[in-house]
């Protein structure tokens, strides 16, 4: 048992790493040292710090053994989607071929990687509530900071369940290596209902009592718009209509949000704007790249062969933008209707028919030539601008804040909650004014009955949220992931199986075969 005392004993030290701090020195610190730090009150805000960091990355040296929001989570959301596909050559990154063709083997180092990131990030969460609750900060400030770390602890469960399914519930935090092999919790899998119902829910619910409104709040900061929107998707999930209703118009009538003009979501400019409610903050404004590692260049255009050749390009005008996998599917292009402004917005397109070698401009000026890119589709999201926006030294970091929960979120769940409960007449008005609208189309056409309203928000969900890592746990809550996979050339997807991933084999070794795997791994 010495291995899982080392496994898991490390990444719950891990988690009170100060930024500054050597990581070998600390682990040299006794385990009593880790109960040590709960009466240091300067510990506080750097382990708050630390929880929001975690959002970013987890360990600074390695962001393929410890992923949050990096290449795996891509893979596992976008990927795993009929909005997307790998991309780049075949025979890069056979991890994640595993995933966008549902051959995935239970020692996907990807699938270990977000189970690795995602529970040292909640060991962060841990560590930081037991630091606040026994500093001598005033009550009010404990208040803000725990309702800031219990929120992104139920995000991080919320993520881990619609993942994995089933997964050990750790709310605390180990005094020694020999609890963590004595103490069941850190090897039983709790059923994602509980999981719900006594971390998620109470851990938002604490977070809107407890936060203040957006004009309240320094930027950047979790408010209480966010944890009552998550709590909407959470409720949703688990079909809680009245709850979903709850939330969304406590959201709209908060007045603290406005849509933004769609194009505008993902370039710089568009951090922290009008439609923002949550999203990951990276390092623009410290004059430094540290954004998710990856996040841009795997997704960005892939040389092929061709002479790019970009004067306007300073960084590498005669390169490429990255390595080429997330590619939108046909399927998905296929899906907008003539004139939604939406789809120019998420999809660069490279176009090969004409004699001037430009195959796309981007909003920038950044020439895209061609001949000579991998694909001709691309996540025109996750694209940092080469030549306007803040770009330093980094490519693989660059500065590129993710959007996880926007305004435009909570009018689709109040239009589903709304559907859901009789009132499809009131859904499809709130789609039309407020999404479509937005989108440059004209009103929906469909008959006001449920049935079609449930499919038309399915559709203005899919397309709104496109390549925003939504789609496939949308298609599994919805109940036909199946049936659209199979649609979009997906044909190994079995139901059943592939609506969660399987337990890393990893886990299940360490803790003595008591994890059990998920059915059909």
């Amino acid at each position: 048992m010495k291995r899982i005392n080392l496994f898991f004993y490390t990444l719950l030290l891990t988690s009170s790493i100060a930024f500054t701090a050597c990581t070998k020195k600390f682990l040299n610190v006794p385990p009593q040292g880790l109960l040590q730090i709960s009466t240091d009150d300067s510990a506080v805000n750097q382990l708050v710090t630390g929880v929001y960091s975690s959002l970013i990355y987890i360990n600074p040296s390695d962001g393929y053994t410890y992923d949050t929001h990096g290449v795996s989570f891509i893979a596992a959301t976008n990927i795993m989607s009929d909005d997307a596909d790998k991309g780049s050559t075949a025979g890069d990154q056979p991890g994640i071929a595993e995933l966008d063709n549902f051959t995935i083997s239970t020692n996907n180092a990807f699938v270990a990687a977000l189970w690795n990131g995602y529970y040292v990030g909640i060991a962060r969460c841990n560590l930081a509530l037991a630091t606040i609750s026994t500093s001598k900060i005033s009550d009010a400030t404990k208040a803000q900071l725990s309702g800031e770390v219990r929120f992104i602890r139920a995000y991080y469960y919320f993520n881990l369940v619609r993942f994995f399914g089933d997964v050990p519930k750790i709310l605390i935090i180990p005094t020694s290596p020999q609890q963590v092999e004595s103490d069941p919790v850190f090897v039983t899998r709790d059923a994602a209902a509980d999981i719900y119902a006594t971390v998620i829910i109470p851990d938002l619910q604490y977070a809107i009592s407890n936060l203040k409104i957006k004009a309240a709040t320094t930027t950047g900061r979790i408010t209480q718009g966010a944890a009552e929107t998550l709590l909407a998707k959470v409720y949703m999930y688990q079909k809680n209509w009245g709850g979903v209703l709850t939330e969304t118009q406590a959201v709209i009538n908060s007045a603290q949000y406005q849509l933004d003009v769609y194009s505008n979501l993902w370039r710089q400019s568009g951090d922290n704007g009008p439609e923002s409610i949550f999203e990951i903050e990276t390092a623009e404004n410290n004059n430094k790249d540290g954004g998710i590692p990856d996040y841009c260049t795997y997704q960005g255009p892939r040389n092929n062969g061709g002479t790019w050749n970009n004067p306007a390009d300073t960084y590498d005008p005669n390169g490429d933008l990255g390595f080429g996998f997330c590619v939108p599917t046909t399927n998905l292009i296929n899906t907008y209707e003539p004139g939604d402004v939406r789809k120019a917005a998420t999809i660069i397109f490279i176009d090969r028919s004409g004699a001037n070698n430009v195959g796309a401009t981007l909003f920038d000026g950044y020439v895209i030539p061609a001949v000579g890119t991998q694909d001709i589709y691309y996540n025109y999201k996750a694209y940092h601008s080469e030549i306007t926006e803040t770009f330093f030294n980094d490519r693989d970091h660059k500065d590129k804040n993710v959007h996880l929960l926007r305004y435009a979120e909570v009018y689709l769940m109040e239009a589903e909650a709304l559907n859901e409960t009789g009132h499809p007449q009131d859904a499809i008005d709130t789609i039309n004014h407020q999404i479509r609208s937005r989108a440059g189309l004209g009103a929906s056409t469909v008959p006001v009955t449920q049935d079609s309203v449930r499919a038309a928000i399915y559709k203005e969900r899919r397309l709104e949220l496109a390549m925003e890592h939504d789609r496939f746990f949308d298609i599994v809550r919805q109940g036909n992931a199946a049936a659209i996979m199979h649609a979009a050339g997906k044909a190994n997807f079995v139901a059943g199986r592939n609506e969660v991933l399987p337990i890393p084999e990893t886990q299940i070794e360490l803790s003595g075969g008591k994890l059990t795997q998920n059915n059909g791994y």
